[in-house]
């Protein structure tokens, strides 16, 4: 997709003609290897056919080209998408990329009209303009399907606010918590990342159109029009940075290689929750395979593939940093690289979301194994040093270390610290009561948690309807 004058091409049976009045030879086979990228871009068919439907119906009632030209232009490009949504449209590589291919196809069915269509533009803000309406439509998409992942959470939350299980830090038992608290920590990252994607499509709905080559136009244009048309916001305000920058492209990895990141994260514990050893969790045949030689097993794949996907949507982003980080303006033809590592990292990122709002719906808790773990590694000694500083009026630190000689004692004795007697507890700090049990089951702790944010079982609930209206 390299430069093209902002006038009428000519027309010729192969591509070069198309810019060929400066050229004598054809390419050499092995430069039409390496420019040619038909293979990669034709997927921004509908992109390239909304902008010359914009652009034409502009020229038209601006006055550069003849109504008469506009209407056979419009018929024309309505046959390629037919032919290309049918399967007929012959895609060929002499012709390099979608837009020379859209063009060469158009002088075939309507003749001589098809040459007025490049009329003020060039292949490099057309380039511009169709990589960005798909990577908005991307934008789109990748909300979308985060926000069935956020429901598939949120109705696991709903259904276990108040099923026990161990909260972890180093993945050592730390806190008792609920499943649903789990799930609810899930549904702020993934709205988080939908966010992401929503701030990048409204920074990129700028229209690029009219800003051809670099410099802009001498025809008299209406880049307002052709904006409103496509659904930007407002024409692109520098022609040199329309065509040149990608940075909309980078922003959506960035926020892909994000999600990706917390997607990961999910995956990993689901792996591990499912192992014979946590046993917290299983996933039925829907989202696990076998073995071709241990007949008892159940692999839990889908979760593996979205964990190693990562690495596809991170390669994407660092693929176009580089490809981006040395270019002088305006375009180079660098920038034809810019497409493969973003429709890459799209699909990656789009089956992931797929895959892992399944194995959500999918996932079976065993809710009493979460709740037997729940209470150990002695959960509730901060309970118990809460308790202390409540009740017995102790600075932090100094409940901080009673509870650390009880849990030293409770370990000795091979007790959880509810099991501890009040004579025990009684020598280490003799104003302790019985009162002290009330917080030292799991229950207990995680009832008492009601501070916003919490994972009091009313408070999972309270988040879990501030949600459900905020997906409406």
């Amino acid at each position: 997709m390299s430069d093209a004058h902002s006038g009428s091409p000519q027309q010729g049976p192969k591509g070069q003609d198309m810019w060929g009045g400066r050229f004598e030879r054809k390419p050499a086979e092995l430069m039409q290897a390496i420019n040619v990228s038909i293979g990669v871009d034709r997927r921004l068919w509908a992109q390239d056919l909304a902008g010359s439907r914009a652009h034409a119906a502009m020229l038209s009632k601006q006055g550069v080209i003849s109504r008469q030209d506009e209407a056979a232009i419009q018929d024309g490009l309505t046959r390629i998408e037919q032919e290309i949504e049918s399967g007929a449209f012959p895609f060929r590589e002499e012709y390099e990329d979608i837009h020379m291919n859209v063009e060469a196809r158009l002088a075939e069915l309507i003749g001589s009209a098809a040459g007025r269509l490049h009329t003020a533009r060039s292949r490099n803000d057309q380039v511009a303009l169709d990589f960005r309406l798909w990577v908005r439509d991307a934008c789109d998409r990748s909300t979308a399907r985060l926000k069935a992942l956020q429901r598939a959470l949120l109705a696991k939350a709903k259904a276990h606010a108040d099923t026990l299980m161990p909260g972890f830090t180093h993945l050592q038992p730390a806190q008792p918590v609920t499943l649903g608290h789990h799930m609810m920590a899930y549904v702020e990252m993934f709205g988080r990342d939908a966010s992401r994607f929503q701030d990048a499509r409204a920074r990129m709905n700028e229209c690029p159109l009219g800003a051809a080559a670099l410099a802009g136009s001498p025809f008299p244009i209406d880049r307002d029009a052709t904006a409103a048309a496509l659904g930007f916001d407002r024409p692109t305000a520098n022609s040199l940075d329309s065509v040149s920058d990608r940075d909309f492209a980078l922003e959506y990895l960035s926020a892909a290689s994000i999600c990706a990141t917390h997607l990961s994260r999910l995956a990993e514990e689901i792996v591990i929750w499912v192992t014979p050893q946590f046993g917290f969790a299983k996933l039925t045949d829907a989202f696990t395979t076998g073995s071709s030689i241990m007949p008892q097993k159940r692999n839990p794949d889908a979760a593996e593939l979205v964990r190693a996907k990562v690495g596809r949507i991170f390669g994407g982003l660092t693929s176009l940093t580089l490809v981006m980080k040395g270019l002088p303006l305006a375009y180079s033809k660098d920038m034809q690289e810019d497409k493969p590592p973003v429709f890459e990292a799209f699909e990656a990122l789009d089956l992931s979301l797929a895959a892992m709002a399944g194995m959500i719906d999918d996932l079976l808790p065993n809710t009493e194994r979460m709740a037997a773990a729940a209470g150990a590694g002695f959960s509730t000694a901060t309970d118990l040093a809460d308790w202390l500083v409540r009740e017995l009026d102790l600075p932090f630190r100094q409940a901080h270390h009673i509870t650390g000689a009880t849990v030293k004692r409770a370990e000795a004795l091979g007790v959880d610290l509810a099991q501890l007697p009040l004579a025990e507890l009684q020598n280490i700090e003799p104003r302790i009561t019985s009162g002290v049990y009330d917080v030292l089951s799991p229950q207990a702790s995680v009832a008492s948690r009601t501070s916003y944010g919490g994972t009091a079982p009313q408070a999972v609930r309270n988040q879990v309807a501030r949600w459900e209206g905020l997906l409406k």
